[in-house]
C-alpha cells in the first residue's frame, strides 16, 4: 500500500461494509479492459503483414486481447489455420502458442 491508499484506508474505516465492498468492485472494474474494433483498412494492413511475414519467415510482434487484458507476443508464424482462424506463434523462447485471428489488435515487424 503506497501513499494513495492512505485515502481510502482511513475513509474505509467509517464506511458500511457494504459501501467498502462496492468501492472494491469498483476499483476491480476499472482494471478490466474491452476490446476495441478494428476497422477495415487496419485489418486489411494486418493481412498484409502477416503473409509477408510468414513468406519470408520474419519474427512479428503481435498486440493480442486475452481475458480481459492487453498481451504482447513476439515469435514467428509457424502455421495459419484459415478454417478455424488459427495462427500458431512460435515465440523468441521456443514456445508455441495458437492465437485466434478476431483477438489479434495490431501486427508489427521487428
Amino acid at each position: 500500500m503506497g501513499i494513495r491508499d492512505r485515502g481510502n484506508i482511513k475513509w474505509t474505516a467509517m464506511m458500511l461494509p457494504e459501501h467498502v465492498k462496492l468501492l472494491r468492485d469498483w476499483k476491480e472494474e476499472d482494471r478490466i479492459q474491452q476490446k476495441p474494433e478494428l476497422d477495415e483498412q487496419k485489418l486489411e494492413e494486418m493481412n498484409e503483414i502477416i503473409y509477408e511475414a510468414m513468406a519470408s519467415n520474419r519474427p512479428l510482434s503481435f498486440i493480442h486481447f486475452e481475458n480481459t487484458e492487453y498481451k504482447i507476443l513476439i515469435g514467428n508464424i509457424h502455421y495459419a489455420d484459415p478454417v478455424q482462424s488459427i495462427l500458431r506463434i512460435v515465440s523468441e523462447f521456443g514456445d508455441r502458442h495458437d492465437l485466434r485471428l478476431q483477438d489479434i489488435l495490431d501486427v508489427r515487424y521487428l
